[in-house]
């Protein structure tokens, strides 16, 4: 089991759950964060930070697509360890539906 972000961390960029992170598998693009499977060690801490309740087990059904989209760009984004603001617009657009279809972006975010 891993942890895994959601959509709805796109456009917010919350970022409590990297500092909670004890083992630092989170990485930035422009407008998300994604955790890198093979480093998190399922404990969970980060979940209950997110203000945006983007974080999932993977073991909740309906989150393949997910788990591919956070091995995909722990890859190739840069590690963040450290909190940062979130995106300025992040109370408007939390819990839009349809984010990834309208809002992703592949470009990497800038890390610590």
């Amino acid at each position: 089991m891993t942890y895994v972000v959601t959509d709805n961390c796109i456009k917010c960029k919350y970022t409590d759950c990297v500092e909670v992170c004890p083992v630092d598998c989170f990485y930035e693009g422009e407008n998300m964060l994604v955790i890198h499977p093979d480093e998190c060690i399922d404990c969970g801490v980060c979940e209950p930070e997110c203000p945006a309740d983007a974080i999932r087990p993977d073991t909740e059904s309906g989150l393949e697509k997910w788990l591919e989209v956070n091995k995909q760009y722990a890859e190739a984004w840069p590690n963040i360890t450290q909190k940062k603001d979130p995106l300025p617009d992040a109370e408007e657009f939390d819990g839009e539906s349809g984010k990834y279809e309208k809002f992703f972006s592949e470009a990497p975010g800038t890390g610590d």
